[in-house]
């Protein structure tokens, strides 16, 4: 048997539960599991009486909980004598590391560790004895689970052999199970941390296999001196490329026999399973293919590839003469026996010399047959025909370490042996013969001629046997250059010829089996077009039209097989657009409106709506949104008034007269937004009231006014309005943050969003600058605000159309259609107030804001107590006397003695221990009392405090030798104070925040520093021309200097400092984590009055304070100096909100079209052609986001792939976008909300009704619900009021679509509870409409204005023999209404059918559509009016 064999028979691997196979797969993680002793006498000597030469070794195996399941490989330690147990105390040490790794990353997959004793019996033959086994949780829900993976971590023994795991009592926790005993006094000792240098030999090994270091494994090299562990620091073995050319396979006893027999049995299994009776010409042979990988005895090292055979005789036909003869003579065969024949060469990069690397040859059949056949019919149910893959012979072929070229015949194997790819194979024949040659020749041979590629060929015949070489001489064999020896271009082109020949793929899918194959004539045709003289390549659509069989899913990581020089190994990427749809920046939101009307601040001035008024009581200086705005921070830092209350007053909600009549208009409404860093608001229901009598003065005038809802569902007309302040004053904002706030008071728009009070759909979005809320040394200021609310509806990706990109909101959006629903009015104010100044401390200053840090403040020592870590107290440095029992809670934990007033599990035991002292004084005093003797109460008492004498005793030797363990370390943390500097940055999503720390070194010797950073977000600059541009971008003139640092790979960096040196170094902070954002509340937070500072105001704020340190550390790992960092993130400028409904579970693609880049604000002034690159950064690293890199001129999109999550879940992120080079400012924030719903497709017909039904599952109680819809007027659902949804019960809601124009888009429906104003459930229902036939077309002209439209008349024949009843529908209902939308004539008859058109807006063309329907609602005829408004 070789090595092969051997390795492969002894590494048989059980697969995890099938359940887990489903699972989505995560990346492989790997282990390092050191085992290093076993303390405790486990092994009982009375169990081991009757054995001798008893020995101890651990077994591991890897357990699934969930499923009860072991898999993997049990792993055993080397021997150990139990001579060891004998001392104190008793141990047994094994020290020998385990590795593995695993995808399946669950706390429930665990290692379960079994200790086993074995020795000889009486009789001599070996006994084993399960002593106990332990549960090593790899894997931990917590956070926290591998923060100390150096750590030794003890390992509990239980009772009993790991089989008990297998019983049904076991649940999870088991280690709390009551039939769980524990050991005790036993413990294994070992360490468990992920070893990432595992990663580079993952195709080595294979997951879940326990494998020791000191195992040799396939393809690494050995240990370097006497450690013998391989695994932990893996060196590879350096790869040869081999080729393997004319590969024939010959089947017994003839191809057509083997194949006949082979369908037969296939039609008996089909008809045995239930399938029915099959005819063998109902299946056919569809394909044959080859695999074929290298294996080093544990996997295959890389997927094999995949190629097509074909028949020997299919192969001579389309070649010529000479090639036929070549094929014949090397296979040898009778023309009664053709053979399977590879018309390309096969390329192996990936094999090493080493006796268990093997070539692994698997032949498989692909057939095409009836549904059902190999158990995947449900997943492809619209093929008529499926294709099933059978693996039917393999073989093994392990090459001797010197060949270099020749010729191999093997045999080929199957039966439901062991298989490389772990798969059932087809039976061999019968053992009828006796002879071994015969035998294997009847499960038929593969014949190949292999070579090595010219660089291994010239290597082997130089260094003989490939052996161990030094790393001098393996690296310039990776520094030679991969070139083809001179004078050898003719096999390149032969390679190329045959590549072309037999195209390479890893697999099919069932609709490319599916495919019908290629009659003679079109194969023979296919086969002979010869190639274009121009070199130019053939169109797609050529290869598409003829039906064969592509393989167009090949896995372009793998190596494909094409020409010999390595420089070619590597595909070419063509340059490609993917045809999504572009959003265009800016297209579907609108900036507040313009200035109001007279006759609408009249009219809003007619309602008593609440006066906004200042400190004084006086009335709100008005602003025009109109007015210019300057803007000074001098001018607000230095306002008395210090406190700012921001009102927002929502006054009115208008619907626009461009809004068609039929369109649904809410009844109440809500508003959902965030102000600065308070929790993002809702906003209570407000009722719509409509005005009456309201004049025409404009397309703007006022509707419907804004009134709150009682709890009771009524509302009073008399209080309109609705008003939300938000105090903002020095108790809310911390120190340094009011300038940030005084910038985003002059920069930001507030997005606000309304909603549907009652069908919770949105109605559209506005935004809002608050640009004039600065008061600017006045009182208080307000600004009366009309915006236009839009509604932005995305259809699905359609083919990219162009345009003129030359002007900005030139290019029109495809599939984006905007649609002003509403005009809100709306009051923004600042009022200011007076605030009372703190005193003046040192802790309270605002921090510097020069970028500058110095170290120079830090270098003082402030004394103070060991106890209070970092609390230096302002002023004199007072610290009071405290009980050390009161200050260090590990040290009560270790008292005898209770603190005072001390409650809990340690008072409860002195109670305890004091109840059993009185009782056996009691018990003394009565056997005194019995025996004669005199009273001794006072002994008594004498006795009482010689105990609690000894006990303070023992708490003074328990605190003096605390504080000698502890004195070093509180000394050491006390002492770092002197050198930590505290600075406070102010940072925004993805803002750089840069500067500099001054770095003095004290010593009179040089220094090597190294810099250590615990946060990810703050890293040093270490490039020169970065550290430039941001020195020139801040204006700093600190020197500046090239090479700065030495750079060691993943270890921290290193600066060199002369004695008393002091130098700058350079950080930058920069963050694109927004943290978790707080869920907006059924009413709104801020108070409806002025609200006083609270005791801990910033606990509004959405994003947590962050903390960074860096430590500069000098040689022999002693601190220079620490500088801690106190981050407090700010609110950000989002420039554009993008909200998408999407389905669930499944990727939204989109395209945003950037704006031309001159218009960004912050972009560099340059000329035309002199585009920057842009780069895009996105807050959630889930989300993949790219910008494609195109020529001058051309627009640049912005491409987004996001994974929706289960119905409703809605995820937010942003999106940020530069354009300069180390992404410094953003020129651009958006804010991207993708709504998952559940998804329904329908299809259906323009003008006809299409019925569908939805499952609606009841809750834990009864509710009464709603049905509501985006488009009332095209879903009709049934039943259309509120009806009850029963507890846990399931109910139809039956939906009607009749849409009135076609194309794709979405239609949302929700089901809403209206007594709790809930969202039940949530569709997305995708429409794809197609326009019916149109019958007739007609054209008229209305006039424009206020007319009184045009009165018209068709006729209609009703073409069957009876009566019919007609019902009549439009696409437009605002333009055109019917005299009757019923009618009945009779057969044959003719009917004349009334027609109203409203007169038109502007001038212009519209197409209206008649859809005549039947009796069902199906559509018999549709007419075609063209209308001209003129």
């Amino acid at each position: 048997m070789s090595d092969w064999n051997k390795i492969f028979a002894q590494n048989a691997l059980v697969p995890p539960h099938p359940q887990r196979a489903r699972q989505l797969l995560k990346e492989s993680t790997a282990f390092q599991c050191v085992l290093k002793w076993l303390d405790g006498p486990l092994i009982k000597q009375g169990a081991l009486e009757m054995l001798s030469e008893v020995e101890c070794h651990l077994r591991v195996s890897l357990f699934d909980i969930t499923y009860r399941h072991f898999f993997g490989r049990t792993w055993r330690t080397t021997v150990k004598p139990t001579k060891q147990l004998a001392r104190q105390p008793p141990r047994i040490v094994f020290g020998e590391p385990l590795y593995f790794h695993t995808t399946l990353n669950h706390p429930n997959i665990v290692a379960v560790v079994e200790v086993v004793a074995e020795g000889k019996e009486q009789g001599g033959t070996l006994q084993a004895l399960s002593c106990g086994f332990g549960i090593l949780r790899i894997f931990s829900s917590r956070a926290d689970s591998l923060t100390s993976p150096n750590q030794d971590k003890r390992l509990k023994l239980y009772h009993g052999t790991p089989r008990a795991l297998l019983h049904p009592l076991l649940q999870d926790p088991i280690e709390q199970n009551k039939h769980m005993t524990l050991i005790e006094n036993c413990s294994l000792r070992y360490t468990l941390r992920p070893h990432p240098a595992l990663e580079p030999i993952f195709h080595l090994l294979p997951e879940n296999l326990l494998v020791s270091g000191l195992r040799p494994i396939p393809g690494l090299l050995a240990a370097h001196g006497d450690v013998g562990d391989a695994l932990r620091k893996p060196r590879l073995q350096k790869t040869c490329t081999w080729h393997l050319d004319d590969v024939f396979f010959t089947l017994y006893p003839s191809l057509e026999k083997f194949e006949a027999e082979l369908l037969e049995l296939l039609a008996e299994d089909h008809s045995q399973e239930g399938g029915g009776p099959l005819d063998c010409g109902a299946l056919e042979v569809l394909e044959r293919r080859l695999h074929v990988g290298v294996h080093n005895g544990l996997g295959f090292v890389q997927r094999p590839q995949v190629v097509v055979l074909v028949p020997e005789m299919d192969l001579a036909l389309t070649r010529s003469a000479s090639f036929s003869r070549k094929v014949s003579s090397s296979s040898r065969t009778s023309p009664g026996n053709q053979a399977l024949v590879l018309r390309s060469r096969l390329r192996l990069p990936e094999m090493v010399r080493h006796p268990a690397f093997a070539f692994v040859l698997q032949l498989e059949y692909v057939f095409r047959g009836p549904s059902g056949m190999d158990g995947n019919a449900a997943l492809v149910t619209s093929l008529s025909n499926l294709a099933s893959m059978r693996m039917v012979r393999w073989a093994v072929w392990n090459p001797e370490l010197e060949a270099s070229d020749g010729k191999v015949t093997l045999p080929l194997q199957g039966g439901p042996g062991p298989c490389p790819s772990h798969c059932l194979v087809y039976k061999v024949p019968s053992d009828s013969r006796s002879s071994e040659e015969v035998k294997q020749v009847e499960a038929g041979t593969v014949q190949f001629r292999f070579s090595l590629s010219p660089q291994d060929t010239a290597e082997v015949r130089s260094q003989g046997p490939l052996l161990e070489r030094s790393e001098q001489s393996e690296r310039q064999l990776c520094k030679r250059p991969l070139t083809p020896p001179t004078g050898s271009p003719a096999p390149a082109r032969q390679d190329l010829a045959a590549t072309q020949d037999s195209p390479v793929g890893p697999g099919l899918s069932l609709s490319q089996l599916a495919a019908s194959p290629l009659s003679p004539a079109q194969r023979h045709s296919a086969r002979s077009s010869p190639k274009p003289l121009d070199g130019s390549q053939p169109e797609i659509g050529d290869f598409l039209l003829g039906g064969r069989i592509s393989h167009l899913e090949a896995d372009l990581s793998q190596t494909p097989v094409v020409l010999e020089d390595c420089v070619t190994e590597h595909l070419q990427e063509l340059p490609f657009t993917p045809l999504h749809a572009p959003i265009v920046v800016g297209a579907q939101t609108r900036s507040a409106g313009g200035r109001l009307s007279r006759a609408t601040m009249a009219l809003l001035q007619s309602f008593s709506f609440p006066e906004i008024l200042d400190a004084s009581q006086q009335p709100a200086e008005a602003v025009s949104p109109a007015e210019p705005v300057q803007f000074s921070p001098q001018k607000e830092e230095s306002d008395r008034l210090q406190g700012n209350e921001i009102v927002l007053h929502f006054l009115a909600f208008s619907r626009v007269a461009q809004d068609r009549r039929g369109a649904p208009w809410p009844k109440t409404v809500y508003f959902t937004f965030q102000f600065y860093r308070f929790p993002p608001t809702t906003t209570p229901r407000l009722q719509l009231v409509q005005l009456d009598g309201t004049g025409k003065t404009s397309s703007g005038s006022l509707s419907h006014v804004l009134v709150p809802i009682s709890k009771d569902g009524s509302f009073d007309a008399g209080s309109p309005g609705l008003q939300l302040r938000y105090t903002v004053g020095p108790g809310f904002l911390k120190p340094g943050e009011q300038r940030w706030f005084l910038r985003y008071l002059a920069s930001q728009t507030l997005q606000i969003d309304v909603w549907d009070g009652d069908s919770l759909l949105l109605v559209g979005s506005a935004g809002v600058s608050m640009k004039h809320l600065p008061r600017q040394g006045r009182p208080a200021v307000q600004v009366l605000h009309e915006l236009e609310v839009v509604a932005t509806e995305y259809q699905q990706d359609t083919v990219v159309g162009s345009g003129d990109l030359a002007r900005f909101g030139s290019v029109k959006p495809i599939g984006v259609h905007t649609l002003v629903k509403g005009r809100l009015h709306l009051t923004l104010a600042n009022v200011g107030h007076a605030c009372e100044r703190r005193a003046t401390e040192p802790g309270s200053l605002p921090p510097s804001r020069s970028r500058v840090i110095s170290s120079d403040g830090a270098g003082r020592f402030p004394g103070g107590s060991l106890l209070t870590q970092g609390a230096l107290r302002p002023g004199r440095n007072v610290v009071q006397a405290q009980r050390l029992a009161d200050v260090d809670s590990e040290l009560a934990a270790m008292l005898l003695t209770p603190a005072p007033g001390s409650r809990g599990p340690r008072g409860s035991a002195c109670e305890v221990d004091a109840v059993r002292r009185r009782k056996l004084e009691r018990m003394r005093s009565v056997r005194l009392q019995e025996s004669g003797a005199e009273p001794v109460g006072r002994r008594t008492a004498v006795l009482a405090q010689q105990s609690t004498r000894m006990q303070h005793s023992r708490d003074l030797q328990v605190i003096d030798a605390y504080r000698e363990r502890t004195k070093a370390e509180s000394i050491a943390s006390v002492l770092r104070l002197a050198i930590t500097t505290q600075h406070t940055l102010y940072a925004s999503l993805g803002t750089a925040e840069f500067f500099e720390f001054t770095l003095k070194n004290p010593h009179n010797t040089q220094h090597t520093v190294s810099i250590e950073i615990d946060n990810p977000e703050l890293s040093l600059i270490v490039d020169s021309r970065e550290w430039r541009f941001f020195k020139d971008t801040a204006g700093l003139h600190t020197p500046l200097e090239e090479d700065m640092f030495h750079l060691r790979g993943d270890l921290a960096p290193q600066l060199y400092l002369r004695p008393r040196e002091t130098t700058h170094i350079p950080f930058k902070y920069q963050s694109f984590s927004t943290g978790p954002l707080a869920p907006a509340q059924g009413s709104a937070e801020p108070s409806a009055e002025k609200s006083g500072d609270a005791g801990a105001p910033w606990k509004a704020s959405a994003v947590p304070t962050k903390h960074a340190k860096v430590l500069f550390r000098a040689g022999g790992g002693k601190p220079l100096a620490v500088l801690c960092l106190t981050v407090e993130p700010q609110p950000h400028v989002v420039d554009q909100v993008f909200r998408f409904y999407h389905p669930e579970l499944t990727f939204l693609k989109k395209a945003i079209r950037l704006p031309p880049w001159h218009t960004l604000p912050g972009a560099p002034v340059g000329r035309p052609g002199q585009e920057p690159p842009v780069h895009v950064r996105c807050s959630d690293p889930n989300v993949v986001c790219e910008a494609q890199h195109v020529g001058p001129g051309e627009p640049r999109d912005v491409f987004l792939k996001v994974a929706s999550g289960p119905s409703p879940e809605i995820k937010d992120f942003f999106v940020i976008i530069y354009v300069d080079p180390w992404l410094a400012v953003p020129v651009q924030t958006w804010q991207v909300c993708l709504h998952s719903l559940q998804r329904v497709d329908v299809s259906c017909v323009a003008g006809q009704v299409t019925r569908l039904s939805l499952v609606l599952r009841g809750t834990q109680m009864v509710r009464k619900v709603r049905a509501f819809t985006s488009h009332p007027q095209e879903l009709k659902m049934d039943p259309a009021g509120d009806f009850l949804l029963p507890p846990h019960g399931v109910q139809d809601l039956h939906v009607g679509v009749r849409p009135h124009r076609a194309g794709s888009r979405f239609v949302h429906l929700n089901l809403v509870d209206v007594d709790f104003h809930q969202l039940v459930a949530c569709w997305l229902l995708c429409l794809s409409c197609r326009q019916p036939l149109i019958s007739k077309a007609f054209e008229i002209t209305v006039a424009v204005g206020e007319g009184k439209g045009a009165n018209k008349r068709i006729t209609y024949t009703n073409p069957y023999p009876a009566r019919r009843t007609f019902h009549l529908h439009s696409d437009r209902p605002d333009l055109l209404q019917f005299r009757e939308d019923a009618f009945q004539v009779g057969g044959g008859e003719t009917y004349t059918l009334g027609l109203r058109f409203a007169p038109g807006g502007r001038p212009g063309q519209e197409e209206v559509l008649i859809y005549i329907n039947d009796h069902e609602d199906k559509n018999e005829e549709t007419f075609c009016v063209k209308v001209t408004y003129q």
